[in-house]
């Protein structure tokens, strides 16, 4: 039971990742190979890294290596449909999907890794490795710094509290379902709030611009 959850969190996670990976190459105009590249990468990245330091074999996407079909049928006709329709891709609509991915990786994530026996704060962390690295390498691709360290809307920070969800579920004793719906809507729910609220965690201000606004 705990598995079938598990692995139908980690489909689901990494076909929202996937969408946010192929909109955000449509909206940079990438050709198909670059769609598909760019997908791949927000789907699998984060996972495949935490399985590397887990110590975990085969990786996630290499023992279900249905889903590379999946995933290359999704872009296909993602692409083909929106070329068709001329649809244009906004930075919000890529925001939506990525915040599913979130919540549902650092719920997967962090159970994957108590599991293996780590303890809370490292499960926590790679619940979090999970959920961010695959928006970062797909970020990085398309020639961005990662929005997940340049907006200021707290991501990273909001995988890490919703993480202890499923600590705090282990902890006491409460059904493994239970933990895993709390972190993924704690998570997805703190990222939702920031982006419509706008909130913004303060900017690091180095001493010359510190000075520059004093003259001003």
């Amino acid at each position: 039971m705990r598995l079938n959850l598990l692995t139908l969190m980690e489909v689901a996670a990494t076909l929202a990742f996937a969408l946010s990976g192929l909109l955000e190459a449509a909206r940079k105009r990438l050709d198909a190979v670059g769609v598909c590249v760019v997908s791949f990468l927000a789907a699998f990245g984060g996972g495949t890294l935490r399985d590397v330091l887990l110590d975990r074999r085969p990786f996630f996407w290499v023992e279900h290596a249905w889903w590379l079909w999946a995933l290359l049928a999704l872009c296909t006709v993602a692409m083909l449909v929106m070329r068709a329709r001329h649809l244009a891709v906004t930075e919000v609509a890529i925001q939506w999907p990525d915040m599913v991915g979130l919540g549902l990786f650092t719920a997967g994530g962090t159970q994957l890794a108590l599991q293996h026996g780590m303890p809370p704060i490292v499960a926590v962390l790679m619940g979090m490795v999970s959920a961010v690295f695959g928006g970062v390498l797909r970020d990085i691709v398309c020639n961005e710094i990662p929005s997940a360290f340049r907006d200021h809307r707290p991501y990273a920070v909001c995988s890490f509290i919703g993480g202890w969800m499923v600590v705090g579920a282990q902890t006491l004793e409460a059904p493994s379902w239970l933990g895993l719906a709390a972190a993924t809507v704690t998570a997805a729910g703190l990222r939702a709030l920031a982006v419509v609220l706008d909130y913004r965690l303060p900017a690091w201000e180095v001493g010359a611009d510190r000075t520059d606004r004093r003259d001003r």
